[in-house]
């Protein structure tokens, strides 16, 4: 391999003027071309047999038949109070913040992480997000406040 002269390397200065250049660049050579590079009349199957089109459906698994009831393991605590709603989209208790917990009322149970911190009013033990509030309220929604069971894990 031969080395290319450091002189041979020279600045050209370009002049700038109002008028079109005549200087032009030609097109690239196949020199900047990988030894993988695609071409407009390249093909991207292989040549061989054709593949077989795959399976047609879902193979069938054996699952097991859900009991009857829900197995949870039993919570740490069981707290029964008021619930109220506010529109910060947390869950508030004074509890830690990361506490999962479940919340039963008139119209079901949610589960819940705790989020936030509170609720400051004398006799209310949760703040809820309004669509999770109305969600376990089972009341019209108008209500404020609703009577709540919560289940600490």
């Amino acid at each position: 391999m031969e080395l290319v002269p450091v002189g041979a390397f020279q600045p050209l200065s370009v002049p700038a003027s109002g008028q079109s250049s005549t200087l032009s660049v030609a097109g690239l050579d196949g020199g900047y071309l990988s030894a993988g590079a695609l071409h407009s009349g390249s093909s991207f199957v292989e040549p061989g047999e054709v593949p077989d089109a795959g399976p047609m459906g879902r193979v069938a698994v054996d699952q097991p038949v859900p009991g009857s009831g829900s197995e949870r393991k039993p919570p740490k605590s069981t707290v029964r109070g008021e619930a109220t709603f506010y529109d910060h989209g947390t869950t508030a208790m004074r509890l830690p913040r990361g506490t999962v917990v479940i919340i039963c009322g008139g119209g079901g149970c949610i589960e819940r992480v705790v989020n936030d911190y509170g609720p400051t009013a004398p006799g209310r033990i949760v703040d809820l997000y309004r669509p999770d509030f109305f969600e376990i309220c089972g009341c019209p929604s108008w209500s404020g406040v609703t009577d709540v069971t919560v289940y600490v894990y």
